[in-house]
């Protein structure tokens, strides 16, 4: 479908562009700087974004959904440029305005980077761990259905007790904060991900594994080669939960006692009352979870392109 010059560059996407940059030209009314050039530079960066992408990308369903999202995040902007820095209306010391965040995350981006390193060590560690034991437990658990049936229902329950619960005796158990924290990453995305395993195992389709029988499979190339491509799709709801979770609870963990990552960055600061850098730390948090989701789906739509 070719679209034409005004379906590609005259979208409400840049009237909202428009509309942002405008407002940051109206009288301030709070005490401090709000660093209103800093937004000025982000959203003219976003906007060239913007228009790289309406002039490269072909198909429309995928410009649309990336204009409504940068649409979505101007909108934002301008609200919220109009309730702290214009209008005044939230408290200054708690909800400053964007400039004054972007400044901020500008300012710290050495720190940032530092405690990004740290969390993303822990979940890797963590969430590579189980899923590395959990999906061939899974398979070998699951091939039995009497063994599978029953193993299920005692994942589901382990599953549903708070991994948080255990740091306790994490701490007193194993040496360094660091290491309590990839375990309870690890009991985070292992009960998921086993059970959802276990039951990908459990609901692949008779003919399938009659097939790989009349060729006389062995057991290996059975539950590898023929078992768990039929359950990869259940298995990877079982790996988005866990991943979910893992990312929770990382922060959770380290806001109790760590002394590095995103999860104490935000608790230092809001304990300081500089909510300033709380929310560059919440904003950051969600930057790197929608960043890890979308190359985590990426994965999952090439593994499963056989499925198309």
């Amino acid at each position: 479908i070719v679209m034409t010059l005004k379906q590609r560059y005259f979208r409400i996407t840049n009237l909202l562009f428009l509309c942002l940059i405008a407002v940051q030209f109206l009288p301030d009314k709070i005490t401090k700087n709000p660093e209103t050039s800093y937004v000025l530079w982000f959203a003219a960066g976003v906007e060239v974004l913007v228009l790289i992408a309406s002039a490269f990308i072909k198909k429309p369903q995928g410009l649309s959904l990336f204009l409504d999202i940068v649409g979505f995040l101007f909108a934002l902007l301008f609200l919220w440029t109009l309730a702290t820095a214009k209008l005044n209306l939230l408290k200054e010391s708690l909800f400053p305005p964007p400039g004054r965040v972007f400044y901020q995350f500008i300012e710290d981006i050495d720190k940032i980077l530092i405690n990004i390193r740290s969390s993303l060590g822990i979940i890797i560690q963590g969430y590579l761990l189980a899923a590395v034991v959990a999906i061939p437990a899974g398979l070998f658990i699951g091939w039995s259905a009497r063994l599978g049936s029953a193993a299920t229902y005692i994942a589901k329950f382990l599953s549903a007790i708070p991994p948080i619960v255990y740091i306790p005796y994490g701490i007193a158990l194993l040496p360094t904060f660091r290491s309590v924290s990839v375990f309870v990453i690890f009991l985070a995305a292992f009960w998921p991900i086993l059970a959802s395993t276990m039951s990908g195992v459990l609901n692949v389709e008779k003919k399938v594994i009659d097939s790989a029988k009349v060729l006389n499979v062995g057991r290996f190339t059975m539950l590898f080669s023929v078992i768990l491509p039929s359950a990869l799709p259940q298995i990877f709801i079982g790996c988005n939960q866990g991943l979910t979770v893992s990312f929770i609870l990382l922060t959770s963990a380290e806001m109790i006692g760590a002394r590095d990552g995103l999860g104490y960055y935000v608790k230092n600061y809001s304990d300081f009352g500089d909510y300033t850098r709380t929310i560059v730390g919440i904003l950051v948090i969600g930057i790197v979870v929608v960043a890890i989701s979308f190359l985590f789906n990426k994965l999952q739509q090439y593994l499963l392109r056989w499925k198309r």
